[in-house]
């Protein structure tokens, strides 16, 4: 099975525009509703977005040669970060996935896990990893905002498809 590479690149852009819908609505959020803990496995709005922010950076690094060498740091949990840098990560990603063609997607890449930990697969399948690693957490996000009163931003795919027309 393979994807083409420009099935790929809509989906990561879909990815790119779900996050920062999120992350505006995080920012009207107070210090004490970004942090509240609820019990999920990243406990918080910001631990979440925090999250998929390190996941989104680690694989595009991984990726594209520059393995990480730890998943998040202390600095990582401050909005300020996620909005000077989750743009730039994505905007990464739009670079990485201009160059695609459907031969590199299907092509092998190998990579290296945080553990060193060394694995083989098409191209294709941590990309549309991210996607839906993306997606899972987003709505664990938007539940959150609504057991915080607050009115989530739409992030469905076919809001996506929608939008762009």
């Amino acid at each position: 099975m393979t994807i083409s590479a420009d099935i790929l690149r809509f989906h990561l852009d879909y990815s790119a525009w779900a996050s920062l819908r999120l992350l505006e609505a995080a920012r009207q959020l107070s210090a004490e509703d970004l942090t509240r803990d609820f019990g999920a496995s990243e406990k918080s709005v910001l631990g979440t977005l925090v999250h998929i922010f390190a996941a989104d950076r680690a694989w595009l690094g991984r990726l594209a040669g520059k393995p990480p060498t730890a998943f998040v740091s202390p600095e990582d949990y401050r909005m300020k970060v996620l909005e000077s840098d989750w743009p730039k990560v994505l905007d990464g990603w739009r670079a990485f996935a201009a160059g695609l063609t459907d031969e590199s997607g299907a092509a092998v890449q190998v990579y290296k896990d945080l553990g060193g930990r060394e694995w083989r697969m098409p191209l294709w399948q941590p990309l549309m990893h991210v996607v839906n690693h993306g997606t899972h957490h987003r709505g664990q996000v938007a539940g959150f905002l609504r057991a915080l009163g607050h009115k989530p931003p739409r992030t469905d795919l076919v809001i996506y498809y929608r939008e762009i027309g």
